[in-house]
């Protein structure tokens, strides 16, 4: 049976959340998947906040990085981060939801670039990420 692109993408967020301990644990939800593209969610908690009363960068950097990780390896190929950059453009706040959307700007060969915009429940920019993406070819991300 041949799997179409979307239920791969499908199979792959089940596997690899049923692995991602470190999403887990933040409370992060794959809300959607497409190949190529992940949006994630996970609302800020008092054990995620800096000594501002903000949230803190690098909880936000997780969350764009997993969306990042999801939309880059929802092709059912085995890709690693080579690198990202993240701008911060506002705070989040203890409550707040917020919203991480990936999407794949290119994607030639073994490497890609994926855009994540991080945003909060009222539709705020928190925070603009680029990853760079590396893939093994022939290594399945989930597998059967």
């Amino acid at each position: 049976m041949t799997l179409t692109a979307q239920q791969v993408a499908e199979r792959v967020r089940d596997g690899m959340y049923a692995r991602d301990l470190a999403a887990q644990a933040a409370g992060i939800k794959v809300t959607e998947i497409a190949p190529g593209c992940a949006t994630l969610t996970m609302t800020v908690r008092q054990d995620m906040l800096n000594g501002h009363a903000t949230c803190h960068g690098g909880v936000i950097a997780t969350l764009a990085d997993t969306a990042f990780a999801y939309g880059c390896n929802s092709y059912d190929e085995l890709t690693v981060a080579s690198g990202f950059s993240i701008d911060f453009l506002a705070p989040g706040r203890l409550g707040d939801v917020l919203t991480a959307r990936c999407a794949e700007v290119s994607k030639a060969g073994r490497t890609g670039v994926y855009d994540v915009t991080v945003v909060n429940q009222r539709g705020e920019r928190i925070a603009v990420f680029r990853g760079r993406s590396y893939t093994a070819k022939g290594r399945p991300a989930v597998g059967a």
